[in-house]
């Protein structure tokens, strides 16, 4: 599996434990940013990883910010991907079972042992499909409307 990673200045830190530890179970990870803490725009970089994903480059995507907010919501702008805002292992675990998430968004607010817990699981956890995937295909019909 190829993961897109990416993050702005404040979560650059559990980014870099995060890719550490992907890496480790031995994943291939894209990193399109950023490598620093000085101030950078959260939306460029979660753009930057969604289009991996949309474009098939990469099959998920995780995004790290603060909170983890401004970048599923900047991420869920592009057309096909489904982040998700996780902050336990319920959320991740029902965000790949029932919504098919291929972006993962965590905040820096999180303990690094939680956040790799989240990412397990979320990696770990299939869709459902069935009921769930008319409602997805519900979801495609709106990105193509409007």
């Amino acid at each position: 599996m190829k993961i897109a990673i990416a993050s702005d200045h404040a979560g650059l830190r559990l980014k870099e434990g995060l890719k550490a530890h992907l890496e480790e179970m031995g994943l291939d990870v894209v990193d399109v940013g950023t490598d620093s803490d000085e101030p950078v725009d959260y939306p460029d970089f979660a753009l930057r990883a969604a289009r991996e994903v949309s474009e098939g480059r990469c099959n998920r995507g995780i995004l790290v910010c603060g909170t983890g907010i401004g970048m599923c919501i900047a991420a869920n702008k592009v057309s096909g991907i489904r982040g998700a805002l996780c902050w336990d292992e319920t959320t991740a675990e029902l965000s790949r079972r029932h919504n098919d998430s291929n972006i993962l968004c965590l905040g820096k607010i999180l303990e690094p042992a939680k956040a790799r817990k989240i990412v397990q699981i979320w990696l770990e956890t299939g869709f459902d499909g069935g009921r769930h995937l008319r409602r997805l295909e519900k979801i495609s019909k709106m990105e193509s409307r409007h």
